[in-house]
């Protein structure tokens, strides 16, 4: 059975394909999802009652691995507004690519003309990140799930500037079973990154936002067009995986070998010392002294 069969017998589409974040999140008579799912991601700094879809992707970036974005303007209970993007991001020059995109939110509120007038009215801008698959870069996560990331004095750590902030949702880090689920919050993150293996809705989310979210995501409600666009999303989805995992593990055999091969040169280890210290397979550590002395022939 190939895995495009697998999924049709899953009862709930995957919420973080393009397509099921999409069918999910995307559209006017859903947004009270996206609603609830942001209240939890701010947990209480901000309470939204309203949100606007603006444009849904920019130019040029549909073709990159999970660039789908939303840019809402969003209303909090307080009258206040302020401009969210949402997006599922490769993990290739992360921190870059969402600090591009947190200053063309920025850039794109100045006026053609009036500036002077204008005087730089900014509303704030955050930008929220579903990480899937993959940790936040340089090792900096901590094993924490989320980072809610702003600008601030290097030396007090004291915030600067508070009205641009960065949130990323590290769900490879989001261990929590069904059983320890606490928050709202708690229950999107086991969703997003669970639903499309479960078989029925976990106890704690029967509440009606959730119920509407399972209800929307069952796999046999899509037409026979959206089932195969659904397929063709999650075979791209784990297509990609395939080939993030094969670069991780090319990458972590080459640091092995190059740990291995100094063990050899410099300390004069024997094979099974060298395989101990490395944490690597004899047979590991035998392919990189035949490659070395072949190299010296």
């Amino acid at each position: 059975m190939t895995k495009s069969q697998q999924s049709t017998l899953r009862k709930f589409i995957d919420p973080l394909t393009d397509f099921g974040f999409k069918r999910i999140f995307g559209s006017e008579p859903n947004k009270d999802l996206l609603i609830d799912l942001l209240n939890g991601v701010f947990r209480g700094r901000k309470h939204i009652v309203d949100l606007v879809y603006n444009k849904n992707e920019y130019a040029g970036d549909t073709d990159e691995i999970g660039a789908v974005i939303f840019d809402l303007t969003c209303t909090a209970s307080n009258g206040e507004q302020f401009i969210i993007e949402v997006q599922r991001s490769a993990q290739v020059n992360l921190k870059r690519r969402m600090l591009y995109y947190g200053s063309k939110l920025i850039s794109d509120q100045a006026p053609k003309g009036k500036r002077k007038e204008w005087n730089y009215a900014i509303s704030e801008v955050y930008v929220i990140v579903l990480m899937d698959g993959f940790g936040m870069p340089d090792g900096v996560g901590d094993g924490r799930c989320l980072h809610d990331i702003c600008l601030c004095n290097r030396d007090t750590g004291k915030v600067f500037y508070d009205d641009l902030g960065f949130i990323y949702l590290e769900l490879i880090n989001f261990v929590k079973e069904e059983s320890e689920l606490e928050t709202d919050l708690d229950g999107w993150l086991f969703v997003l990154k669970n639903m499309s293996r479960l078989d029925r809705i976990p106890l704690y989310l029967r509440k009606p936002i959730f119920e509407k979210l399972f209800n929307i995501a069952e796999y046999s409600k899509l037409t026979k067009e959206e089932k195969e666009m659904y397929d063709t999303g999650l075979k791209r989805k784990w297509d990609s995986k395939a080939i993030l995992d094969h670069a991780v593990k090319e990458g972590a055999e080459q640091k092995s070998y190059t740990v291995v091969a100094n063990l050899m040169q410099q300390l004069g280890l024997d094979d099974e010392t060298a395989a101990d210290v490395a944490e690597v397979s004899i047979d590991f550590v035998r392919k990189v002294r035949a490659d070395l002395n072949k190299k010296k022939q």
